[in-house]
């Protein structure tokens, strides 16, 4: 750490590559099978929409994705420590003149949440998305039950924004969508923080 200045700390040796994972492309005749697994866990359905969960066979996962007009920013979500996909991110949306975007995210694997792996990916996007598409603003949903994706995006940086009041109708009840956002701005000061962390460490190691 020692020597290093705030812009070589910053920089990442890996562009799509976190602590605990790194962001692959998505190959439908790789990645349709988990998908269409993933589709059949009741927990990860009832988060992933507003629209009520539906099964997916891999078939119907690969022809969504060769109708779809843009895919660049779909990725895999990978674990650094044994190559396994666990999940996807999406960045959609992309307003170029204006600079912002949404986000949507989904961690299919059970093993794999709660335990940091889709904070990181959000970190990993985040990081995409401000220094190498300059966008200035991502938004994401969230349901209001949602509380584990919640804590989530909130390490990440995004911060509450507003509610939509009963906009869906999950298990029989009507709940709240909660919007989040972050700022470019609100991004670089969590890096200027996490620079400071640093320095502090290595003079208390020295």
């Amino acid at each position: 750490m020692e020597g290093k200045t705030k812009q070589e700390v910053m920089m990442k040796n890996t562009l799509f590559e976190g602590q605990l994972v790194r962001l692959v492309p998505i190959e439908p005749e790789r990645d349709s099978r988990n998908i269409s697994t993933w589709s059949k866990d009741s927990d990860y359905s009832r988060l992933l929409d507003i629209s009520p969960a539906v099964m997916y066979n891999p078939k119907l996962v690969q022809n969504w994705y060769e109708k779809g007009e843009q895919h660049e920013h779909v990725f895999m979500i990978q674990t650094l420590e044994d190559d396994r996909m666990i999940g996807f991110i999406n960045l959609g949306g992309i307003n170029w003149a204006a600079g912002t975007g949404w986000v949507g995210i989904g961690i299919g694997d059970p093993g794999y949440r709660g335990k940091g792996y889709g904070t990181d990916a959000m970190k990993v996007l985040l990081y995409y998305a401000f220094t190498e598409l300059n966008l200035h603003r991502i938004d994401l949903d969230v349901f209001e039950f949602n509380r584990r994706a919640i804590r989530s995006y909130e390490k990440a940086g995004f911060k509450y924004e507003g509610t939509e009041r009963e906009r869906i109708f999950k298990e029989d009840q009507r709940w709240d969508i909660l919007n989040m956002g972050i700022l470019k701005s609100d991004w670089e000061l969590l890096q200027e923080e996490h620079f400071v962390e640093m320095k502090s460490e290595s003079r208390v190691s020295a």
